[in-house]
């Protein structure tokens, strides 16, 4: 008598209208992470500046159309978007990762580690994925794989979004989420939730971080031009000093965080991240200008910054006789991360499912900025940390994000396309992980 397979047999013993088992994102996982592996690897070798991923999107493309996908190029200048179409009636949600790389020269001895150079604000500049987008890319792509290789049983639809200019566009240009969205990215599919991840030093491999409601810091950037006028380094007197009053405007605007603004409410971070003027040891210039970036939590506090260092600056200036050229905010910067709490709370079971719920923590504020902020002010989002610093290393003394020794331990990806994957496909079988 020829045996009918068990697994036959509890499939027809399963009552009318029950759900299908949600498949396996473990051994998904485990068929793409080799190539997670090898993408991230060539992508950390050829790293692209903000709005010029012109090869990395190129190689997401080119993959996500031997998919079998229909994919939409160009939108922000190099973005890419792709939709997974289930075979089965569902939700609709998005998955998003970030493509560019930073002016950072690398400083590691990683076989593949980046050696390429570009212009950047008028300098030459050595370029690296410093902050982890080269396996936030590969990632994604690995998700893609894998869901496109149950897409028959898949009950919903998936939209994935690779992102240009997470960093911010170059000067007088514009990118990033902002222009994504700005140019339809949702027109047409409106998700009802979007997710993402970050590679981060903070978190031990192995473990993925998260933290309900206000998560990363809005980020904003300022430009402050003082102006003097110039003389000879031998007769001050005869000139107006700009570098004597872009020092004290400096050490004044320090007391705006220690002084001026409420810490016991959330916390504020300003920091000045350039200073450039003058040519010679001995002639005063006429001119010096600043730049620096504002972290807030709270919107009426982020406008209370705002308002003191405008008033510390001319002020300051005024004492030194200079006047101030001032673009505080010099453009609209990112809101602050906000996890949607009931969107979490939902997902938090199949994060745990993925990686252990021993190895799932919540983490305190980030004071990092991150413009996934802007998919999450349209529809419900949440923003998951991913461990890549290498065990051993205590993560408080690891090269940061932003480091030109900046590592990622690649047992970190694994984890985060499986963490991905998992949520994905619990929030589209509407399952309830055990």
């Amino acid at each position: 008598m020829r045996l009918i397979p068990l697994a036959l047999v509890l499939a027809l013993c399963l009552p009318v209208g029950a759900q299908a088992q949600v498949p396996d994102a473990q051994a998904l996982s485990e068929q793409v992470n080799a190539h997670v592996v090898a993408w991230r690897r060539q992508i950390h070798a050829n790293p692209e500046l903000s709005n010029r991923e012109f090869k990395t999107s190129k190689l997401v493309a080119d993959h996500l159309r031997s998919l079998g996908l229909e994919v939409r190029t160009g939108i922000a200048h190099t973005g890419v978007v792709a939709i997974i179409k289930g075979g089965k009636p569902g939700p609709r949600i998005a998955l998003r990762a970030d493509m560019d790389a930073l002016p950072v020269t690398e400083r590691s001895s990683l076989p593949f580690a980046s050696k390429v150079k570009a212009n950047y604000n008028g300098e030459t500049v050595g370029v690296m994925h410093a902050c982890g987008h080269d396996a936030h890319t590969s990632i994604l792509m690995g998700v893609a794989e894998a869901l496109v290789s149950v897409r028959k049983d898949l009950p919903g639809d998936v939209m994935l979004i690779f992102q240009p200019a997470e960093e911010g566009a170059p000067e007088g240009e514009t990118g990033g989420a902002k222009q994504m969205l700005a140019e339809g990215l949702f027109a047409d599919f409106k998700p009802e939730a979007v997710f993402g991840l970050h590679v981060h030093s903070t978190v031990q491999v192995g473990q993925v971080g998260y933290r309900s409601g206000a998560f990363m810091a809005a980020a904003d950037s300022f430009r402050i031009v003082v102006k003097g006028k110039q003389t000879h380094g031998a007769r001050p007197w005869l000139g107006v000093d700009p570098i004597v009053a872009a020092s004290d405007l400096v050490g004044t605007a320090q007391t705006i965080v220690s002084r001026r603004m409420n810490l016991a409410s959330q916390p504020v971070v300003l920091s000045f991240g350039m200073i450039k003027g003058g040519l010679r040891s001995n002639i005063i210039p006429d001119q010096v200008e600043l730049i620096g970036t504002i972290r807030t939590f709270d919107p009426a506090m982020r406008e209370q910054a705002f308002t003191e260092l405008r008033r510390v600056a001319e002020n300051t200036a005024a004492a030194h006789g200079a006047t101030v050229e001032l673009k505080i905010p010099d453009a609209e910067g990112y809101p602050s991360v906000y996890n949607n709490p009931e969107l979490l709370a939902r997902i938090l079971p199949s994060v745990k499912k993925a990686v252990g719920a021993d190895n799932v923590r919540e983490i305190p504020l980030s004071t990092g900025g991150e413009d996934f902020s802007m998919y999450g002010q349209l529809v419900p989002a949440v923003f998951l940390y991913v461990g890549v610093t290498a065990k051993g290393v205590e993560p408080a003394t690891a090269a940061p994000n932003h480091s030109p020794l900046f590592s990622v331990d690649e047992g970190g990806l694994a984890v985060g396309t499986r963490t991905l994957l998992q949520v994905s496909l619990d929030y589209l079988s509407a399952s309830t992980p055990r």
